[in-house]
Parts: structure tokens; C-alpha cells; sequence
């Protein structure tokens, strides 16, 4: 028993340590990727700096990132990690694709969100000489914050389980502890305590992110 919960400790430790880097990772890409594709939307979008033609460029290289499954983005990717890792497998080497893939749904969360701003809220802001910068970031970003949240919540929650996804390939963490140790060497209780450790930190994070997401609705 000491020995299952060991090896249950490390892997959640590993996939807690890959989701929060891939997390900061795609906030770092993502964030101003969103803020770019809805400034420079149209008009009709809220676009405060209209230039189409980048935002069709932007749009498009998002969707692809998108449309990728993460096993196949995470093997396409091996070489990348190998690069900036020095390896291909393993927690470190895994943040690499699990950053990659969740950036463009971040970048999508975020223009979502500042898409749900009130057009109102922004005119009223450039009627008080307010600059592209000042609006972003002291009227969009802030009105917009309980739909990041949620939004933010929601890509933790689809990084725990690309987390688990990456154990087929050795990446580390809950799902290769699932992999080799419950499933390949039928160990029903450690494939058990690895789903049921998933299972639960996507609810802590679920419950964490409506908290906030209530108390900042409240606070407006």
C-alpha cells in the first residue's frame, strides 16, 4: 500500500508541475494572441484597430493549432521538445506540447471574452480621450475578468487531461502511471487511485474557478 501511494504521489506531483507551466506557458502565448485577434476584428466584432488581413492570418494559424488531436500534435512536437528540452519524453519535455496546444484555445477564451465587454463601456472610454492601450488594459481586460476565469478554468481543466493523454508516450504524470502500472501490468488499484486523483482535481479546480468567477461578478 505505502508503495501504491508513493507512485501516486509522484505522478500527481508531475502532472500538478506540467499543468502549471503549460498553464503559465499558454497565458504567456495566448493572452496577447487573444487581445491581437479581437483588436483587430472588425468594427461589427468590436474591433477597436481593424486590420483584416492580419486577423484573417492570426484566425487562421489558431484554428489549425485547434484542429490538431494532442497525441498527434504532442508526436509532431517531439523534435521541438528535443530542442529546448534536450529530451522528447518525460514531465519537462511534456509542458512543451501541452503549452503548444492550449495556447490557441487560450487565445480564443480571451477574444471570446472581450468580445462579451459592453460596446457602450468602450465608447464611453474613448470619449474620455482614453488611448487603444488604455482601453485594453483598464476597461476590456478588467470588465472581461470573470469570463477569463471561467475561460481560464476551463483550459486547466482540458490540460489535466491532455496531462493524462501524454502518459501514452512516456510524458510522466497521472496518465502514464495509469498506463504503465494499472493497465499494462493489471493493477487495478493503482489505474483506480490515478483516475480517481484526475477525477478530483478537476473538481477542486471546476469549485476554485466558480468561486472566483462568483465573488468577481459580485464585486461589479
Amino acid at each position: 500500500m505505502n508503495n501504491v501511494l508513493s507512485l501516486v504521489l509522484e505522478s500527481t506531483w508531475q502532472t500538478l508541475v506540467m499543468v502549471f507551466f503549460s498553464g503559465l506557458f499558454s497565458m504567456v502565448i495566448g493572452l496577447p494572441l487573444g487581445i491581437l485577434l479581437y483588436t483587430t476584428g472588425s468594427e461589427e466584432q468590436g474591433g477597436i484597430t481593424p486590420k483584416p488581413l492580419l486577423n484573417n492570418i492570426l484566425g487562421r494559424i489558431v484554428n489549425i493549432f485547434r484542429s490538431f488531436p494532442f497525441l498527434i500534435l504532442m508526436i509532431l512536437l517531439l523534435p521541438f521538445s528535443r530542442l529546448i528540452i534536450g529530451k522528447s519524453i518525460g514531465t519537462a519535455a511534456t509542458i512543451v506540447p501541452l503549452s503548444v496546444a492550449a495556447a490557441p484555445f487560450v487565445a480564443r477564451v480571451i477574444e471570446t471574452a472581450l468580445k462579451e465587454v459592453d460596446p457602450g463601456v468602450i465608447q464611453a472610454a474613448r470619449s474620455m480621450g482614453s488611448t487603444n492601450s488604455q482601453i485594453i488594459f483598464k476597461v476590456l481586460l478588467p470588465e472581461a475578468l470573470p469570463s477569463l476565469v471561467d475561460g481560464i478554468t476551463l483550459t486547466i481543466i482540458n490540460l489535466i487531461g491532455y496531462s493524462a493523454m501524454a502518459g501514452v508516450i512516456g510524458g510522466g504524470g497521472l496518465g502514464d502511471l495509469a498506463i504503465r502500472y494499472g493497465y499494462q501490468r493489471f493493477n487495478s488499484v493503482i489505474l483506480f487511485w490515478a483516475v480517481i486523483v484526475i477525477l478530483v482535481l478537476v473538481e477542486l479546480v471546476q469549485f476554485a474557478g466558480n468561486k472566483i468567477s462568483s465573488k468577481m461578478l459580485v464585486r461589479r
